[in-house]
């Protein structure tokens, strides 16, 4: 299987939740379309510091990271990220990556919108089990 990307909308989820208060207007939250690595060795979403330059999502803590070469990094945690693919969404956090790193869509986030990796495709799709909205496993 080659490489999967996956084109997310990613969307700042303060400015969001002052949009729906009326303080800022619809037109002024910040989001951007990003084509992504849909990497599902990856547990969390990864941005990297150019795409955090221009969301300015606000950084809630400090984690370290190990990178796939095998070295470890300290990387800001932003939240809340929304990420938006066809008919789902999810909001998480996101650990920013240095420099021009490669975006990556990890596993939890895809586990919360339901979505799945078409072999025969190459593609990233909704599940075809659950097609009009996310359905989550409780148990």
């Amino acid at each position: 299987m080659g490489l999967i990307y996956a084109d997310i909308e990613l969307i700042n989820g303060d400015d969001l939740s002052d949009a729906r208060r009326h303080r800022i207007g619809e037109d002024e939250v910040r989001r951007m379309n990003v084509s992504m690595l849909v990497d599902t060795g990856s547990y969390m979403l990864a941005i990297n510091e150019s795409i955090q330059e221009q969301l300015q999502f606000p950084i809630v803590e400090k984690r370290k990271a190990q990178l796939a070469k095998g070295h470890i990094v300290e990387c800001d945690v932003v939240a809340p990220v929304e990420l938006r693919f066809k008919n789902r969404a999810t909001t998480c956090r996101a650990m920013v990556l240095p420099g021009d790193a490669e975006p990556l869509l990890g596993a939890i986030p895809l586990e919360d919108m339901d979505v799945l990796i078409h072999p025969l495709r190459q593609e990233l799709i909704v599940n075809p089990d659950h097609p009009y909205f996310a359905v989550m496993k409780m148990k």
